[in-house]
């Protein structure tokens, strides 16, 4: 008996273990299941859902007898005109606005790329974090800015006391108010919602990096005279539109699988019309001190200035043309601005790589499962939508300006020497004075006097 009861207990034991044998198979098939679902639809592209319909009923009732493909064609056409005139009244209204604009949007597209972190991770609950995403972005743009006021405002920061002693200790004070932050965020950690509160700090960090940085270097460009800010930005808004017509009317061939309606006849026709306009726009633009003058602030007036004595870099000389241009033209030589010399190079940039920012702007959309960064502009998504380009463009030209056309700067050199106690400028005064005399150059000029 006692046998009996042992073998049926065994029997028992195998036939749970059975039963959860195969339990375990199944789960483990439904795992693999999913896996394999999760797999597929990692691996194939994403489908990208459709936005609601933002065009402004005037549009669609004007453009309501067209097919979705040529209205989609007329309401970009007329929103970037729209745009493009909007850009020439900031360019009128001067340096100091356009900074502002800048400084807009910059703001602008944090709250996009942010808003996308918040969407995709459902963060709205975590204590804190949305406050401590604007705060981080106050802090890097205090630093950044600061930097940028203590260089090209300097008289104005030395008269008065106030500004004197944040710009003294700017970068301690950006220290502490980033050490701030960062404590704040230690102390907000909640135990059920670590990791994605890591996932949301260093989405963040890499938006500020993305879009404050670049931003930054945007204004550093300004200042090196406004013609440094539009050129390149006109080339890759030129490069943009003539893809997309050439794309449009001529595009066979996928270009890149991130960007399906990419076309390499768009990619082509985009490239060369963007280096003739950036040829011609330069050779515009290079004849008015307004725009290739650095853009400088007068302790006078208490404004900024655009006026000087251009450069050679924006005077006419002559350049001999090849034999074979000489065959066709009829010419030996041509008069052009320097700077349509460099401007070749900004177009190429704007035409080559620039795209390459929309690229990776597309890559991210998907890998989100979305059509734009938001839907501000009717037909063409957000601000970040349309800056994605310009972006990698500002530091393009920021380390063109630093590694080709800048030169010591001796109005920053003087603010420096400024700066020093008495006894250190009468030292610098007294080793220049013997280098010049050991020169030859100070009784020259004291002749001269």
């Amino acid at each position: 008996m006692t046998d009996l009861r042992h073998r049926g207990a065994t029997d028992k034991d195998l036939q749970h273990q059975t039963s959860e044998d195969k339990g375990s198979e199944a789960e483990g098939k439904e795992r693999d299941g999913a896996s394999d679902n999760e797999t597929k639809s990692d691996s194939g592209v994403p489908e990208v859902p459709v936005s609601a319909d933002d065009t402004p009923e005037v549009l669609n009732k004007a453009l309501s007898g067209l097919s979705s493909r040529w209205k989609n064609w007329w309401v970009r056409g007329i929103l970037t005109l729209a745009m493009i005139s909007f850009f020439f009244i900031i360019i009128y209204l001067g340096p100091m606005v356009l900074m502002m604009i800048v400084l807009c949007v910059q703001i602008k597209c944090f709250h996009e790329i942010i808003m996308i972190g918040y969407s995709v991770y459902h963060s709205y609950h975590l204590p804190w974090f949305r406050t401590l995403s604007w705060y981080f972005l106050l802090c890097v743009n205090y630093f950044f800015y600061g930097e940028t006021v203590t260089d090209y405002f300097f008289t104005l920061v030395q008269r008065e006391e106030p500004l004197r002693i944040l710009s003294k200790y700017h970068r301690f004070i950006s220290f502490a108010l980033y050490l701030t932050g960062f404590c704040m965020f230690v102390l907000s950690l909640v135990k059920k919602h670590y990791r994605l509160q890591f996932y949301m700090f260093g989405w963040t960090h890499v938006t500020l990096l993305i879009v404050v940085t670049q931003s930054h270097l945007i204004i550093h460009n300004l200042f090196e005279g406004m013609i440094w800010f539009i050129v390149p930005i006109s080339c890759v808004i030129c490069n943009d539109i003539m893809a997309y017509m050439f794309g449009f009317f001529f595009g066979r061939t996928p270009l890149i699988k991130l960007s399906p309606k990419k076309t390499w006849e768009g990619f082509i026709g985009g490239f060369f019309s963007t280096v003739v306009f950036g040829i011609l726009l330069s050779y515009v633009m290079s004849g008015y001190r307004f725009f290739v003058c650095p853009v400088e602030f007068n302790n006078d007036s208490n404004s900024f200035t655009v006026d000087c004595e251009p450069s050679e870099l924006f005077q006419l000389q002559d350049y001999g043309l090849p034999p074979v241009l000489q065959s066709i033209t009829g010419w030996t030589t041509v008069k052009l601005y320097p700077f349509q010399i460099h401007s070749i190079a900004l177009s190429a940039f704007a035409s080559i790589m620039g795209p390459f920012g929309g690229f990776f702007a597309s890559g991210f959309k998907r890998a989100f499962k979305i059509k734009d960064f938001a839907n501000t502009i009717p037909g063409h998504g957000g601000i970040m939508d349309r800056f994605d380009c310009q972006y990698l463009m500002a530091t393009f030209v920021n380390v063109y300006i630093a590694s080709f056309i800048r030169g010591p700067n001796p109005s920053k050199v003087i603010q420096q020497l400024l700066a020093l106690r008495l006894d250190q400028q009468l030292h610098i005064f007294n080793s220049l004075k013997a280098h010049l005399t050991e020169k030859g150059l100070l009784p020259a000029l004291e002749e001269a006097a």
